[in-house]
């Protein structure tokens, strides 16, 4: 069974360059443009791991996070944060919400692999 994950970012060229390296992982990948986008993709299908950005409209990163862990069925999902925040006030709001784990853009493809392969338990030279 393939993988599913979700990409988050109101970018659509960071949302492409992570789906690059995500079918590289061989995952099936999902986009959404914002938080309130996420949240409705994320009632319809069964992610593997979530990466989002955290600045964004409608539902920034952040409230995304909380609402993800505050949802029975989806709370324990990974969540990976990919953003141009890197102060540790940002840091500690992601791990204070719930991230697994956080990356400053811009990010290094092969980073994101190792990190993905931690997170989910995938080959990252897939």
């Amino acid at each position: 069974m393939q993988r599913k994950v979700l990409i988050v970012d109101d970018s659509a060229t960071m949302r492409n360059m992570l789906k690059a390296t995500m079918l590289e992982l061989s995952f099936e990948v999902h986009t959404a443009q914002d938080g309130e986008k996420a949240m409705k993709s994320i009632e319809l299908y069964d992610y593997d791991i979530i990466l989002t950005d955290i600045n964004m409209p409608n539902v920034d990163g952040i409230e995304l996070i909380r609402l993800i862990r505050a949802d029975e069925k989806n709370g324990g999902k990974p969540i990976l944060v990919i953003t141009t925040e890197g102060g540790d006030a940002a840091k500690q709001a992601g791990r204070d919400a719930g991230a697994n784990g956080w990356i400053v853009k811009p990010c290094d493809p092969e980073i994101l692999k190792r990190a993905v392969s931690k997170l989910c338990g995938v080959n990252a030279a897939a």
